[in-house]
């Protein structure tokens, strides 16, 4: 069984992906922001990691950067709804071009987030 980590700072937001990937049969740990998903990669370690790039402590970027680094085999989603300075899009391509592999802009729909993370763990 896969594992994944998904670190968002909105409760519903890791529900919501929480129940939509536990009912395809994945594992799934939450977190609530980069410190937290460092942590609980720690202890126990997934497949695949969904961030958030909006979030305190450790916002999605830096998380996404640090995790290639020192996780250089682990597969990364980014997702955003934005932010004050750029839409989606820019915040989702800074994302990919420090590593992730896949990008959803929110709000996304259940079976686009699926379809990624099946076609990651394949």
């Amino acid at each position: 069984m896969f594992r994944v980590l998904v670190i968002d700072d909105n409760q519903d937001m890791r529900e919501l992906m929480q129940v939509v990937l536990e009912g395809a049969g994945y594992a799934v740990d939450l977190a609530g922001d980069g410190d937290e998903g460092f942590a609980a990669q720690r202890a126990r370690p997934v497949d695949l990691v969904i961030t958030d790039i909006f979030m305190p402590n450790r916002d999605g970027i830096e998380t996404i950067a640090r995790l290639r680094t020192e996780y250089p085999a682990l597969k990364v989603i980014a997702v955003s709804g934005g932010g004050s300075l750029l839409q989606p899009r820019g915040y989702l391509i800074t994302a990919r071009e420090l590593g992730a592999h896949a990008v959803l802009e929110k709000p996304f729909d259940p079976d686009d987030l699926l379809r990624t993370v099946c076609e990651l763990l394949q």
